[in-house]
C-alpha cells in the first residue's frame, strides 16, 4: 500500500527566468536511515535553489520501495500529471538516483524534463569547480553518470536484435556515442591518475617534513570553510550555499604554543551522496586517508544536526576512516542564543556526541571557542601520535 503527501512552503529565491521545479520523493517503509522524506525534500529544495531553480512544489509517497518503472506509484503519478496545470512546472527533480528506464518513463508521462538528485549535485559541482583537478573529477563523474543513460536512449534498437530496420544511423550512432564516452572516461581517469601520483609525491615530502595533517570534514554548509579561514587566514570563498567550496585547500598553521600543523579543507558531504561521485573524487578524498586528525564540523543550529552528523559518520565508515582520531566541532553557537551560551547537557548534543565525547563548542564567525579548539587539536595530536613523529 502506498500513500502520498505534499509539503507546503518550500519556495526558494529566483534568478533570471529560472526553471520551475517540482520535487518528488519516495519514503520506503523500511528505510535504512533516519531521514524522513520531508527532511530530505527540504534539502533537495536547497540543492535546487543552489542550482538556480525555483521550487514550486514538493510531493512524496510512502511505498514499500520505489516503483521500478515510474519511481512513484500510478496514483501519485496521476497526481503529478494533474499538478502540471496549476503549478506550471517545467522540471521534475527526484530525490533518489533514477534508472534510465524510470527517467524515460517519467518524462513520457509528465511531458517534461526529469532529473534526479545525482544529476542535480553534479550540476552544482560543475558550477563550483575552479581548479583543473576539480573540473576533471566533476567531468569524470558526469560521464560515468551519462553512459548508461545514453545507452538507454537507444535501447529500442538493441532489442530488435539486428534485423531489418536496425541498420543505419541509429545503430551506428549508439556505438559511436558509446565509444566516444568510454574513450573520454579513460582519458579522464588517466589524467586524474597523474594528478594522484603528483599528490602522492607531495604527501611523501610532507611526511618527511614531520608536520601533522589535520583535515576538516563535515556536512555541506556546516561552516567548515569559515572555520578554516579563521584558523589559517586562507581567504577561502565562503557562501551560504551547499557545496560552496569544492576544491581542496591546504595551509600551514602555527599555533601560539609553537605547534605547526597542515590543515586541509575538502568538499562537504551530503545525504544520499552517490558512490560514483565519491569514486570520482578519490584523488581529493585521499587527503583524508593521510590525515593524522579529523575535525568533524557540525552546524549545531540545524534541527536535523544529529542526522547530518550521522550521515558524515556513515560516509567516513564506508571510506574506511572510522578509526581516525576525531574532534567534533559544534559550530555556530553564536546563533543558538544572544549570549552564545550553550547548555552542555541538551538532548541534541548528547545524541550528537554519542561515542564521540571529544567535542568543542565554537563560533567561526565571532571566534568564540577557537582558542580552545586550537588547544584541543594539539592535545589530540599528542595523544594519537602519527606519521609525522617518525
Amino acid at each position: 500500500m502506498a500513500w502520498g503527501c505534499a509539503i507546503k512552503g518550500l519556495t526558494f529565491g529566483t534568478s533570471e527566468e529560472p526553471e520551475r521545479a517540482l520535487l518528488v520523493a519516495v519514503e520506503p517503509q523500511h528505510s535504512r536511515d533516519n531521514w524522513s522524506a520531508k527532511d530530505s525534500l527540504e534539502e533537495l529544495g536547497r540543492l535546487a535553489n543552489t542550482a538556480g531553480a525555483v521550487v514550486v512544489g514538493a510531493e512524496f509517497q510512502r511505498m514499500t520501495k520505489p516503483s521500478g518503472t515510474h519511481y512513484v506509484g500510478r496514483g501519485k503519478l496521476e497526481e503529478l500529471v494533474a499538478l502540471k496545470t496549476s503549478l506550471e512546472y517545467d522540471l521534475v527533480v527526484c530525490d533518489d538516483e533514477l534508472s534510465p528506464r524510470q527517467q524515460r518513463a517519467l518524462e513520457e508521462e509528465l511531458g517534461t524534463r526529469v532529473i534526479d538528485r545525482t544529476a542535480l549535485i553534479l550540476d552544482i559541482f560543475a558550477g563550483q569547480a575552479r581548479t583543473r583537478e576539480g573540473k576533471l573529477q566533476v567531468e569524470l563523474a558526469q560521464h560515468r553518470y551519462l553512459l548508461p543513460r545514453l545507452i538507454g536512449k537507444w535501447a529500442h534498437l538493441e532489442r530488435l536484435g539486428g534485423g531489418i530496420g536496425t541498420r543505419g544511423p541509429g545503430e551506428s550512432q549508439l556505438e559511436t556515442d558509446r565509444r566516444l564516452i568510454r574513450g573520454h572516461i579513460q582519458r579522464l581517469e588517466a589524467d586524474l591518475e597523474a594528478v594522484r601520483r603528483h599528490r602522492e609525491l607531495h604527501r611523501d615530502r610532507r611526511r618527511k617534513g614531520g608536520v601533522p595533517l589535520v583535515a576538516l570534514v563535515g556536512y555541506t554548509n556546516a561552516g567548515k570553510s569559515t572555520l578554516f579561514n579563521v584558523l589559517s587566514k586562507a581567504g577561502v570563498i565562503v557562501e551560504d550555499k551547499l557545496f560552496s567550496t569544492l576544491d581542496p585547500v591546504t595551509r600551514r598553521i602555527r599555533f601560539t604554543d609553537g605547534t605547526t600543523i597542515l590543515m586541509t579543507d575538502t568538499v562537504g558531504f551530503i545525504n544520499k551522496l552517490p558512490p560514483s561521485i565519491i569514486a570520482a573524487f578519490r584523488t581529493t578524498l585521499e587527503e583524508l586517508h593521510d590525515a593524522d586528525l579529523l575535525l568533524h564540523v557540525v552546524d549545531i543550529t540545524r534541527h536535523d544536526a544529529s542526522l547530518q552528523h550521522g550521515t558524515v559518520e556513515h560516509i567516513l565508515r564506508d571510506m574506511g576512516l572510522n578509526e581516525k582520531p576525531v574532534v567534533t566541532v559544534l559550530n555556530k553557537i553564536d546563533l543558538v542564543n544572544e549570549d552564545g551560551n550553550v547548555a552542555k547537557s541538551t538532548e541534541e548534543e548528547t545524541r550528537l556526541n554519542l561515542g564521540r565525547p571529544d567535542f568543542v563548542l565554537v563560533s567561526a564567525v565571532t571566534g568564540e571557542g577557537v582558542a580552545t579548539l586550537a588547544d584541543r587539536i594539539v592535545q589530540a595530536l599528542a595523544v594519537s601520535g602519527g606519521s609525522w613523529q617518525g
